[in-house]
């Protein structure tokens, strides 16, 4: 019998650093695979940079923290995948220059993601690793939009008729602009 999922564990790592920009050994493991020791992941990891999908810096002076992020041909894999099809990716999400500029930041709005994906788990609601979607462009009009942190789809209560499907724009605010602008 052929093994239909063989990859599977690869194919969601990678969709999630594609659409997550970027995350830690940890981070990863806590979105992907809770359930098996770190060294899995780290293995994983290790395979799909080895593959040319994904690269990785380490963070100075952070006791070796590895950050994590998708090559462009990483990108341009996952993108042509049916769950991927509609994301935007940034344009800048494979560069190393730019992930290190963009470290704080974006490891903030995933952490954000990982406590909205255990929260879930632990409350039996549903939240899966890509119902997290970073930097959804929203048009207002007049050539204006809104671009939030991320758009979370959640849905809350057991799998009978009884739940809720909430959807709630997610701004992580690190109090690098003031409360008007913020607003605004």
């Amino acid at each position: 019998m052929t093994n239909v999922d063989a990859g599977a564990g690869d194919r969601l790592t990678l969709a999630v650093l594609v659409q997550y920009r970027m995350a830690t050994t940890e981070q990863m493991h806590w979105v992907i695979a809770p359930g098996v020791r770190i060294e899995q992941t780290r293995r994983r990891l290790g395979r799909l940079r080895e593959a040319g999908l994904v690269d990785r810096i380490t963070l100075p002076g952070a006791g070796r923290t590895r950050v994590w992020f998708p090559t462009r041909y990483g990108v341009q894999l996952a993108c042509e995948w049916p769950e991927m099809r509609d994301r935007r990716p940034s344009r800048t999400v494979s560069d190393p220059t730019a992930v290190r500029l963009k470290v704080g930041h974006a490891l903030t709005v995933t952490k954000t993601a990982l406590a909205f994906l255990q929260d879930a788990r632990r409350n039996g609601d549903l939240c899966r690793p890509l119902d997290w979607i970073p930097e959804v462009h929203h048009p207002t009009g007049s050539g204006e939009a809104v671009i939030p942190d991320a758009l979370l789809y959640y849905r809350r209560g057991p799998a009978d008729d009884n739940w809720s499907m909430l959807r709630a724009f997610v701004e992580v605010h690190r109090a690098t602009m003031g409360p008007e602008r913020l607003a605004a």
